[in-house]
């Protein structure tokens, strides 16, 4: 992943923190910092499919995070410091989770759609739709995986041996 062309220029990243079934993307997150690059972590709104990027200062501020009910850490709802990237400079690129993706770039994800909806955001910013790209499991590459409408398609899939 850090050595991906994508990455090395991004200067803006969005990244998920991983639960437990998924890529760990702590390594990445301490590359990000120790490069100087900004980075950017979801919080979810509950009952909606509302999400927001909000910047990180560093890596151990995760720490400093809120477990929601999901035990997913997050910014706290009252938390309104941190700059949200798209009310700022755009994102350069999204690092997604999923559940399961297919070679065409269609990605299954926990059934919310909010970085579905965060990509429609993202094309309405100046800098429009940031580079795509998933970390999934070699296991997690499908033949086909369902696609509704609203689904919007990922750049690219990372994954072992791809």
């Amino acid at each position: 992943v850090i050595d991906h062309p994508k990455y090395q220029e991004s200067k803006r990243i969005a990244i998920f923190l991983s639960m437990p079934d998924e890529v760990q993307t702590e390594e990445i997150i301490k590359d990000i910092f120790k490069q100087g690059k900004e980075c950017f972590i979801p919080r979810y709104k509950p009952q909606s499919n509302h999400m927001d990027m909000l910047k990180l200062s560093s890596a151990e501020d995760i720490s400093s995070l809120a477990l929601t009910s999901w035990n997913i850490l997050q910014p706290s709802d009252d938390d309104s410091a941190r700059e949200e990237a798209l009310a700022g400079g755009g994102l350069d690129l999204i690092f997604m989770p999923g559940l399961g993706f297919d070679k065409k770039g269609n990605r299954l994800g926990r059934g919310k759609g909010y970085y579905d909806t965060y990509l429609e955001r993202c094309m309405k910013h100046p800098r429009g739709k940031p580079y795509t790209i998933a970390l999934a499991f070699r296991e997690q590459i499908c033949e086909s995986v369902p696609v509704t409408e609203n689904d919007v398609p990922i750049d690219e899939i990372l994954y072992e041996d791809c």
